[in-house]
């Protein structure tokens, strides 16, 4: 897929949802059960791991079901996934161009003048990053619903959405600081990376005029650098958002809990699977957005 040719470029808004929403939909039809697993995993309170104890952990129920049966155990909350996942797309890679352009517009003087111009326009890349990070709270209930039915779908005992969002209000956004503390420099070193990359190691001036490996490059050094910066406080976000609705778990809690019982690796539990198979995930939506979005801006 070529980027547009020609003089500068002008993302415009509609290129910007039309290429993160179609990354967001094809993220979600391939990565869905990759996602399950990692959740189920970081989820998992036991200290000793063995091939023989993974099958019940990440199956559950399903773990002596025939193949097929256990794949599709896979895909528990796919709907709650749908919603969640294009619309945190959509926000996160049309939205971080925006507020790059609000900083750019604004102060960008201020940040050449601390970091230069080339390395400010790297930390305006990662800022935005941040920004945008901080800002994907407000989709967090979708995000809670979705991870538990990934990993106790029991909390749920036969309710619907519609009746769930009217009992718990406001315990969905549970977990809410630990999510932005998690976003804000997972995000900041998801672009920041990236741009890096872009910059310093492939010579890209311009972004949007970046090739598809070029973008593939850049987004696994974001994905990596993102996944391993977050990890720790995704872990925590994960074990307040998975209790049941009525369960009020402070983040603090869980860390004395984990640190007394599962050591200071816990806090990395699940950091090679999530390199491994959830780090794909990021870096192929981000490679198919920062492609799709010029590809679109070509025609609307």
């Amino acid at each position: 897929m070529s980027p547009p040719t020609g003089g500068k470029y002008k993302e415009s808004g509609t290129a910007r949802v039309l290429g993160s929403g179609t990354s967001g939909i094809a993220e979600l039809l391939v990565f869905h059960p990759v996602d399950t697993i990692a959740k189920r995993l970081m989820s998992n309170k036991s200290t000793k791991v063995s091939l023989s104890t993974l099958s019940p952990i990440i199956f559950r129920d399903y773990a002596t079901a025939p193949l097929f049966k256990r794949f599709l155990s896979l895909f528990p909350g796919l709907g709650y996934a749908a919603g969640y996942k294009v619309s945190q797309r959509i926000y996160k890679f049309g939205g971080q161009p925006w507020f790059n352009d609000i900083i750019v517009r604004n102060y960008k003087d201020k940040f050449s003048a601390v970091f230069g111009e080339r390395n400010g326009k790297l930390m305006m890349q990662a800022t935005a990053g941040s920004l945008t990070g901080i800002g994907e709270v407000v989709l967090l209930p979708l995000d809670v619903l979705k991870i538990k039915r990934q990993v106790n779908p029991e909390a749920f005992r036969g309710r619907g959405i519609v009746k769930i969002v009217m009992e718990e209000n406001f315990a969905l956004y549970r977990g809410w600081g630990w999510t932005m503390a998690r976003n804000a420099p997972g995000s900041f070193a998801l672009f920041g990376a990236s741009a890096v990359t872009k910059d310093y190691v492939l010579g890209i001036k311009d972004y949007s005029k970046a090739t598809w490996t070029e973008n593939f490059i850049a987004s696994i050094a974001g994905a990596v650098a993102s996944i391993t910066v977050a990890a720790p406080l995704d872990t925590i976000k994960t074990r307040i958002q998975n209790a049941n609705f009525e369960t009020k778990v402070h983040g603090t809690t869980v860390i004395k809990d984990l640190l007394r019982t599962e050591g200071v690796s816990a806090l990395f539990k699940g950091l090679t699977p999530k390199i491994l198979v959830v780090g794909p995930k990021l870096v192929f939506s981000y490679t198919l957005a920062q492609s799709l979005i010029p590809f679109f801006g070509q025609y609307v």
